[in-house]
Parts: structure tokens; sequence; C-alpha cells
């Protein structure tokens, strides 16, 4: 066997080895919490520290869920992962603008960026994040994505996820949030470290006065109530039920 055969059989193994790996981590997380993530690791490494307290859907109550679909995904609930309107407009206002980039992403993608991948913007690093949406997708669910988005995404400076968020800047635990206060954390989300809760920025004043209107107005929706309400019963218990009578 020459050289290169070797390499190319390695190669083969490595791969089959990491695919069924991570394969195996993703099943895994749809019930258990991610260990660390590399933009956490990277905070440590940096100094930032690392502030975080992973909690169940169930404690984070129905403000915070809320808040994050109206500011940063509002057809969460209806896409397969990816808002393609969105991801078009967003190109054609970065090929006219490119000082100024616009995101596209939802929160299927973020969430499997901010638990797999690193943080950029390089093709390669997007195309593992595609895969990762359809994968979180398929296998989690929505609710999961939402439980798993609000727990590691960062919400301020070393400052991981919404219970940590609501404790570090309003000293109380998410699930007592009010509808502004989720609304202000939601609203820096673009850049934490830049739109602070606290001291409130003023981007962040403004932009949770928006994002209040926009939870008011999607509140009533019978797929965003699916995932910020604990008491609502799935649809297809709802069918049989009216059915039934």
């Amino acid at each position: 066997m020459t050289f290169l055969q070797k390499t190319f059989r390695f190669l083969k193994r490595l791969f089959i080895i990491l695919f069924i790996s991570q394969f195996i981590y993703i099943i895994l997380l749809k019930w258990v919490d991610p260990p660390i993530t590399i933009t956490q690791l990277v905070s440590v490494l940096k100094g930032e520290g690392l502030k975080r307290d992973y909690i169940d859907i169930e404690q984070m109550g129905s403000n915070p869920r809320l808040a994050v679909i109206a500011v940063e995904d509002q057809l969460f609930p209806d896409h397969g992962g990816f808002d393609w309107k969105l991801i078009e407009k967003a190109m054609d206002h970065n090929e006219k603008k490119p000082t100024r980039i616009r995101g596209a992403s939802t929160l299927s993608q973020q969430t499997a960026k901010n638990v797999f991948l690193w943080q950029g913007r390089s093709w390669f690093r997007k195309g593992l994040e595609m895969y990762f949406t359809k994968m979180i997708e398929w296998i989690w669910g929505k609710k999961r994505i939402l439980e798993v988005y609000l727990n590691v995404v960062e919400m301020g400076k070393g400052v991981y996820g919404i219970e940590a968020a609501a404790r570090r800047f309003y000293s109380k635990p998410a699930i007592q949030l009010t509808r502004v206060e989720a609304a202000q954390i939601a609203s820096s989300l673009r850049n934490p470290k830049k739109y602070t809760v606290k001291p409130l920025s003023k981007a962040v004043a403004i932009r949770s006065g928006w994002a209040v209107r926009q939870m008011n107005n999607l509140e009533g929706d019978e797929d965003i109530q699916q995932l910020i309400r604990d008491d609502v019963q799935p649809k297809k218990e709802k069918k049989k039920k009216r059915s039934a009578k």
C-alpha cells in the first residue's frame, strides 16, 4: 500500500469517526445541555469570564421567549431553519453596501452557530452552519432550539443565557422578567458588548420600545403560543379534542 493510499484510508476513517461523533453529540444535546461552546471558551481565554446558569424552558417564563422571537426571528415557528426571503434581501443589501453588512440568520442558525461553531463570516463556517441548522431542526424541534438558544447566547460581557443575564442586570430569575426587561435583553443581542443593558445604551432603549410593540402584536399567534406557554396543548391534541365533541 502506497503512502498516498494510507493517507486516504486514514482520512476516510477520521471523517467517518468525526461524522458519527458529531451526530451522536447532536442527539445527546436534545436532552443534555452543551458543556461549553467555542464562544464561551474564547470568553474565558480573553479574561472576560463565564457567567451562565442553564435552566429548563419552563423556568424562563414567556416574556424572554416572546422577546427573542419578536426581535430576532418572527417567522421562527414557520420556517424550516432558514428565512430565504430575508437572506435574499440581505444579500442584495450587502452587495450594494459592502461596508454595512446586514445579517439574515434565524434563531435556528444562531443556535447552530453558538453551540457547534465559532464566530465569523467565512463561507466554510456558513456551510457548516447550514448543516447543523438542518440537523437541529430535524432532531431537536423548535422548543428545544429556543431553549438552548436562550441558555447559550451571549447577553453581555462574559454573560451567557437568559438566567445569568436576568440575575446580572435585574437581580431576579428569568421567569420574573417583565416584558420591558425581556425586550431590553433581546434588543442587545446584535452586539451585547456594544449595546448594553446595564447601563442602558441609547440603541437598546430605542429598540426595546419597538420590541415591546412587536411582542404585543405577536403574542396572540397560535404558533407562537405553542412556544412561549407551557400550558398550551400541541395542535394535534387540540384537533382530536375538537373532533371528539
